[in-house]
């Protein structure tokens, strides 16, 4: 019988009935470097932990187990993820990729790959035809849905019969959903992105990053990179991001709880112009949400009425923290023009939605009656403060 994914997040089948570790409930962190033989050609199945390494190893399998894939690669960052990623291709390929994506994303695209011969194609995936944009040399489409900020959402399941018919691969970045709430592999993507600093960790206390997949020449490919290239997550670090995990389920369900309860607030009031959360009715990808994903999530975007609001907001929060990064059971508030896109140029920025009164909000697991108030006192000290200035 299969596994619920909140058993998952806590135990592998084969670990059962094991005599490992000693019996420790919490799997060890092996803090070693390298690995003693038994004589030549007798090794231990570790050697060098630039390689491989236990405390990784295990955190690799819970989260190919998390993803349905046969394979997960645990990285330093959600961005050395992205930059080994970039490894299977070569000069002259051509990739297609979201318009609307994390900033890191976009700075290594623009910088990096574009440096090293592969050449992008960035449009709005969730609403233009893909197809028409792919050529000869186009080797994937990458996308992240929802994606960072704007949360546009992209149908994974037809995007991935677009790519197998043109034999290409399909990447999805899923790091706003978690595996917990979507499985970008079950609805025919290649290759899952996350940054592991993120949900799967879920305490703002360390980074990481993960590539999986379901195909095995892929999972080749990635395992002799992270040999060659050696930007492997380290063992105290694959420990905390297990002990993230094993509460996985029970802060996304209620960091997506206190998402609607303050994205149905923002709607009512009048500094707000636009919520944009997919678990709202009227957002454009709610019905694709409800077809390729368990959940919402805890992610929304809203824009004010002007940028001194927005900047008003930022200056007086004090439970809620003005910082970039997302995921953790702290609510955070970013400002993407200053933050998450501030390399991305301010034309792009507009021409994506990201304007100087846009706000992203990565809603924690607080109580949400807190958060209400401290929300509701901001704006309202605000409103008196620019009101009282316009009068003056």
């Amino acid at each position: 019988m299969a596994r619920g994914i909140e058993t998952k997040c806590l135990h592998l089948e084969e670990e059962e009935g094991s005599s490992d570790n000693y019996g420790a409930i919490s799997y060890p962190i092996y803090q070693t470097a390298t690995y003693a033989h038994k004589g030549v050609g007798r090794s231990t199945g570790y050697d060098y932990s630039r390689l491989q390494n236990p405390t990784r190893s295990h955190l690799e399998k819970v989260v190919a187990t998390l993803e349905n894939g046969i394979d997960a690669l645990a990285f330093s960052t959600g961005m050395a993820a992205i930059t080994l990623l970039m490894e299977l291709f070569r000069p002259g390929d051509h990739l297609i990729v979201d318009a609307d994506l994390y900033g890191g994303s976009i700075r290594l695209f623009n910088n990096v790959s574009e440096k090293n011969g592969i050449t992008f194609s960035s449009i709005d995936c969730y609403k233009e035809d893909v197809e028409s944009y792919i050529n000869e040399s186009t080797k994937a489409v990458y996308i992240e849905t929802p994606t960072n900020p704007m949360m546009n959402v992209t149908d994974i399941e037809a995007l991935s019969k677009i790519a197998k018919r043109n034999n290409i691969l399909l990447i999805v970045d899923n790091t706003f959903l978690s595996p917990y709430f979507q499985n970008p592999l079950d609805l025919g993507a290649d290759i899952v992105v996350h940054s592991g600093t993120k949900y799967l960790g879920g305490h703002n206390d360390t980074l990481a990053g993960f590539l999986v997949t379901n195909r095995e020449d892929i999972s080749e490919k990635f395992r002799f990179l992270i040999k060659t290239t050696g930007a492997g997550l380290a063992p105290f670090d694959s420990w905390l991001i297990l002990r993230g995990i094993k509460t996985l389920g029970i802060r996304m369900e209620k960091s997506q709880q206190n998402a609607i309860v303050i994205a149905e607030w923002l709607k009512g009031r009048s500094e707000v112009t636009k919520v944009i959360y997919p678990g709202l009715q009227e957002h454009l990808g709610y019905e694709i949400m409800k077809r390729q994903a368990k959940g919402f999530g805890a992610m929304l975007t809203f824009q004010l009425e002007s940028k001194e609001f927005a900047l008003g907001i930022l200056e007086k929060v004090r439970m809620i923290k003005f910082a970039e990064s997302l995921g953790g059971v702290e609510t955070l508030i970013t400002y993407p023009t200053t933050q998450t896109h501030a390399d991305v140029p301010k034309e792009i920025r507009e021409k994506n939605g990201i304007t100087e009164s846009t706000l992203r909000l990565s809603v924690g697991i607080e109580d949400v009656k807190d958060l209400l108030d401290e929300l509701e006192k901001v704006f309202d000290e605000l409103d008196g403060e620019l009101n009282g200035r316009e009068k003056s």
